[in-house]
């Protein structure tokens, strides 16, 4: 009983040290909690039990705010069904947030925090005014954002579309968390492909997702800088919201450019369309391929030289501390930073009139190369699981990992064991690069000697 009492106490401890883990923790068990709600018979339109494969890949979809689905979201499930996924969608998102801010706070050493998990430590110890700031911003920033989305797209499904007042409303409100969470789950069997003309419906959406993409600590930024800009008339940036901004921006427009040049006259996606139209729906899909699953045109469709843009798009992501994911535009900047200062044969690798710490280039390294092996390696298990061509399947595990959500259509089809990997995939791509950067800068440790310097040979 004693040793018993003495690991019970060691936890708090534990986490302290290790707060990245409790994350996965919490996580893993919200997932296993949702995957049990969903494979009730109360949550299938049938209102027979799922097998818990399906439900287990739901819930770690929606936790994970991806969207890839082996069953269709809007006839599979109930209504109970549905509020499950919402609900998990939700909380995902909220926790991808929070927590991933108050890791950032806590690795850059603004937050100075004794992880304890009694009410009592936390009200003495956690460094309470920061936690509140986080939290409440978080759940401000959300709220707004949904609901003001949610009155835009309740709005033309009213008056647009004609649904009734109750199903405008869930309709907006659904789409609206889906779209701001970056979880792309819809509930129409085409996605948003209905709405592919119409912008009244297309651009709220990517607004949301965008929001949502660019993460928290930056959206916070904008709104105080706002603020100052008023009293003062001067604006300060920090580094990471400049990066994360420009980045986000040339993306998009590069996205968008590639998209409407490749699939322009493509009679499967693009090519229908009018000019305007078209030009609409390269965009929408720029800026979903930045981590959320919704599609205007038919993804499956599309060349193969498309496909591979996209998945550059997806690898790369959206901001830190948001609900997107991807390796982050920050890490593909700092990288492409480097390489500049390498190529110019500069000492020291600087971006935006900063330079950036040696250590700041491992991680976003680390990141990089532990990614690309993970896709990789993932890639070649699911060919030989499953005879499929290798742009799609290279395809759905960029979009697994990236936490997307986009699919050629393969995803009903993928075996068993192929659903387990993409569940690993999904999990790992959504904590994995916030824990592990975490960890990296927890440990972090400085060196009282130098070992003797020695260049191999490169390239």
């Amino acid at each position: 009983m004693a040793g018993l009492m003495t690991r019970a106490r060691s936890m708090p401890s534990k986490l302290a040290t290790h707060p990245a883990r409790a994350v996965v923790v919490a996580f893993a068990a919200v997932v296993l909690a949702g995957a049990v709600l969903l494979a009730l018979p109360l949550a299938s339109e049938e209102r027979a039990a799922s097998g818990f494969l399906t439900a287990l890949f739901t819930s770690t979809s929606a936790v994970c705010v991806t969207g890839l689905a082996v069953v269709d979201t809007g006839t599979y499930w109930s209504g109970f069904g549905e509020g499950v996924i919402l609900a998990l969608i939700q909380v995902g998102g909220f926790g991808i947030m929070t927590m991933a801010s108050l890791l950032a706070l806590l690795v850059s050493g603004r937050l100075r925090l004794r992880m304890q998990l009694t009410a009592q430590a936390e009200t003495k110890s956690l460094g309470i005014g920061d936690v509140r700031r986080v939290l409440l911003g978080v759940a401000g920033t959300t709220l707004i954002v949904e609901l003001g989305v949610s009155a835009m797209l309740a709005l033309r499904f009213r008056y647009g579309y004609g649904e009734s007042i109750g199903d405008s409303a869930y309709l907006g409100y659904f789409h609206a968390v889906s779209a701001f969470n970056n979880a792309g789950f819809g509930l129409r069997a085409d996605n948003v492909t209905r709405y592919a003309s119409d912008a009244w419906v297309i651009l709220p959406v990517a607004v949301a997702v965008i929001l949502g993409g660019i993460g928290f600590p930056v959206l916070l930024e904008l709104l105080r800088h706002r603020n100052r800009r008023r009293t003062t008339g001067r604006r300060n940036w920090t580094l990471h919201s400049k990066l994360t901004l420009i980045t986000t921006a040339v993306l998009l427009v590069t996205g968008t450019l590639l998209t409407c040049l490749l699939e322009w006259n493509n009679a499967g996606t693009l090519g229908p369309h009018s000019t305007a139209g078209k030009i609409l729906n390269g965009f929408f899909h720029s800026a979903m391929s930045r981590t959320a699953g919704f599609n205007a045109v038919d993804v499956g469709a599309m060349h193969a030289s498309t496909l591979l843009m996209t998945c550059v798009l997806m690898f790369i992501g959206g901001g830190s501390a948001g609900t997107a994911g991807g390796i982050k535009v920050t890490t593909f900047a700092v990288l492409l930073a480097a390489i500049i200062a390498e190529v110019r044969g500069e000492p020291n690798s600087a971006i935006l009139g900063r330079r950036l710490a040696p250590h700041v280039l491992r991680q976003a390294l680390t990141v990089a190369l532990l990614a690309i092996g993970l896709v990789i390696a993932s890639t070649l298990l699911l060919l030989t699981l499953m005879e499929e061509r290798l742009e799609a399947v290279l395809f759905e595990v960029v979009s697994a990992f990236a936490t997307v959500g986009l699919s050629t259509g393969i995803t009903a089809d993928v075996p068993a064991a192929g659903q387990l990997l993409l569940i690993g995939l999904m999990f790992v791509g959504r904590l994995g690069p916030i824990t592990l950067v975490s960890a990296l800068a927890l440990r972090e440790r400085t060196r009282r000697y130098e070992l003797p310097e020695e260049r191999p040979v490169i390239g």
